[in-house]
């Protein structure tokens, strides 16, 4: 994507002249741990009394290092811990040179960015007149702040320019490293002293092979973002850091605050796609699935954000629910494809990814690794992303139910933040829809968290069948169609509008109830004090409904005012949407809008009130049912009891 305009680019040169001294740390330093404790010796033992150690040790070529003296007794190498991944080659492997060469740049580039920060603040300046002995003490807690600060913007840049440099070397292999300990923030250089000193500890703890190396690598710098960025969360001085961004040319890396990079691939999709005419029935999901993947598009690559997520009606989260057979799979073919033809028109990266029962792992934590994983690869800036959560009610736990697994729960905790966390951030590139025949089995707060609800109800009318017959039977007969008019009934907006105007009385026999009983109380809802007293007599019907809920609805509502499709031809010639710069987008998006009836609002209250209401029924019923068959298997059982006693 282009540069934007606020953008300060690293330059080269002041990167390399940061070589010598990285490549001096990852030969030799020592260090003292202060927070952590060291887990292994740092020293090779020898192989035998009489004979000199044969570890082999990565040799510089920059001329003068060969002959500084070597590092201590006690003294972290770093390049040959990474030589001893692999004793029986007496030569380097490229897996171990590109995690050397990784390293090397990745210190390069955050003493570059530290010192960066310090000519933006007042801290050259501090560490001036400090050196000078003229710091003066009003100033000398100024000073350390400024310290600590530039030490955490050494570390994430760092572990964040580590990953993003290794992230194309990685494999399916995953190590759990454990928690980062060693964050010092007296000053960068100490900072990254104790960061190459726990790496040290890590990799002769865990890095067995070469395949485990890059493992290690990718796992303790993912460890050391998290524990940075939330001792930066709380910490001063970090303003310039966390509102400027600056960009690597040759590497393709950019650093946006205290927020990971990664390089902007998108997936190789290898699914079936459908076409929305081979969608029959399922109008609202069709046709806000259709809307979604249009404007999932209108996200503004250089300014990181969606129009439709400033102006309101963006789906970040959905849930489509609905009887066995009746068209999920077939709702997330045609979004995953028309979202994949869009992105190729453009020349966007596209990153679908499905969460599974793969991702459940018996070991502890690592079912919720997965899982934010899972969420990181969707959430990408730097791609137009679409995550889905098929057979959510098996992969997600439910709180309080003792059939769920701890892996499951632990899904659930990682879905339940990452929705609708206090850090979640709606930037509008990315969607996330999870799907189930049985959605009352899903915990309350976690499908709370859908913000848009979509019934998958498959062929309902006459018409309908005999599309899905037609459709389905192919080509290859000589039956004539009859008295119908193919997929005339699959003409969207026809079918939507009567879909939503279905919804202005709930289906529901509980909600009806409701509706009934405030209409009969306060007349025409046609005012908010009308519309709150219904949301006041539908939380006294079910508690669960609750102020997250009310949320939704108005998300709906919005959503509902931006009741548009994007016209084709925007999707087909970007230049006339999709490459236009984010303002222009903006304004032209706001001219489609349309105002907001109480007539939309009563259709969204309905609609989400009673899939509630549809669960919590459909939940009690399952639960009554499996205990009629347990006292009737109970009944049986004691009776054939009886009578083998007599």
């Amino acid at each position: 994507m282009s540069q934007t305009s606020d953008q300060m680019e690293l330059r080269e040169d002041d990167i390399r002249k940061h070589y010598i001294p990285a490549a001096e740390m990852l030969m030799q330093l020592d260090h003292t741990p202060r927070i952590a404790k060291a887990r292994l010796s740092l020293q090779t033992p020898e192989k035998s009394p009489d004979v000199v150690a044969t570890r082999r040790r990565f040799r510089s070529t920059t001329p003068g290092l060969l002959s500084r003296t070597t590092a201590p007794a006690g003294g972290v190498r770093l390049l040959d811990r990474i030589a001893e991944t692999d004793d029986d080659d007496p030569l380097t492997s490229p897996a171990q040179a590109a995690v050397a060469h990784a390293l090397r740049r990745a210190l390069s580039i955050a003493l570059t960015v530290a010192d960066a920060y310090a000519d933006q603040t007042p801290l050259t300046e501090l560490k001036r007149i400090n050196l000078e002995g003229r710091l003066p003490d009003a100033r000398a807690a100024e000073f350390t702040e400024y310290l600590a600060a530039e030490a955490l913007v050494a570390l994430y840049t760092f572990a964040n320019a580590a990953s993003y440099l290794l992230a194309a070397h990685s494999t399916e292999a995953s190590v759990e490293v454990g928690a980062v300990d060693e964050v010092l923030t007296d000053n960068a250089p100490l900072a990254l002293h104790g960061a190459i000193w726990e790496l040290d500890q890590k990799l002769g703890e865990f890095a067995k092979d070469e395949p485990t190396l890059i493992a290690t690598m990718l796992a303790y710098a993912e460890q050391l973002m998290d524990k940075v960025a939330l001792r930066a969360s709380t910490a001063g001085r970090l303003e310039s850091f966390n509102t400027a961004s600056w960009r690597v040319e040759a590497d393709d890396f950019t650093i946006n605050g205290f927020s990971p990079a990664r390089k902007a691939k998108g997936s190789s999709l290898t699914m079936t796609f459908k076409k929305p005419n081979e969608v029959v029935g399922n109008h609202i999901a069709k046709y806000q699935a259709m809307k979604l993947a249009k404007m999932v598009m209108a996200y503004d690559f250089d300014r990181k954000l969606n129009p439709f997520a400033e102006l309101g009606g963006f789906i970040f989260t959905f849930m489509g629910d609905g009887k066995p057979g009746t068209g999920k799979t077939t709702l997330i073919q045609m979004m995953a494809g028309l979202i994949n033809e869009y992105c190729q028109t453009a020349g966007y990266p596209f990153r679908y990814q499905n969460l599974s029962t793969d991702n459940i792992d018996s070991y502890q934590g690592k079912s919720g690794q997965n899982a934010k994983a899972f969420i990181r690869n969707v959430l990408d800036p730097g791609v137009i992303g679409f995550g889905t959560i098929d057979d959510i009610d098996q992969l997600a736990g439910k709180r309080g139910d003792r059939q769920s697994s701890a892996g499951q729960l632990e899904i659930t905790a990682v879905l339940m933040e990452s929705f609708a966390g206090a850090n979640t951030v709606v930037r509008g590139n990315c969607t996330f829809g999870m799907f189930s025949n049985y959605p009352e089995n899903v915990d309350d707060a976690l499908r709370q968290r859908a913000g848009a609800r979509f019934l998958v109800d498959g062929p309902q009318t006459r018409e309908d069948y005999i599309d899905i017959l037609y459709l389905l039977m192919g080509k290859n007969h000589d039956i004539p169609v009859g008295a119908h008019d193919v997929f005339s009934a699959q003409e969207i907006k026809k079918a939507v509008a009567a879909s939503f105007e279905s919804h202005a009385r709930p289906h529901e026999d509980g909600l009806l109830k409701v509706f009934d009983q405030v209409h009969a109380q306060v007349g025409d809802l046609d005012t908010i004090a009308k519309l709150g007293t219904y949301l006041k007599g539908i939380q006294e019907a079910d508690e669960r409904f609750t102020g997250r809920a009310i949320k939704n609805i108005t998300d709906a509502v919005k959503v509902r005012a931006m009741d548009f499709e994007l016209p084709d031809e925007w999707m087909e010639e970007p230049d006339l949407f999709l490459f236009k710069d984010y303002d222009t987008k903006k304004g032209m998006i706001s001219e489609l809008r349309q105002p907001i009836t109480v007539d939309m609002v009563i259709q969204e209250i309905n609609r989400y009130a009673d899939s509630e209401f549809r669960y919590a029924d459909k939940s009690d019923e399952v639960a009554i049912d499996a205990m009629v068959r347990d006292f009737g298997r109970q009944e049986i059982a004691k009776k054939r009891y009886l009578e083998s006693k007599t």
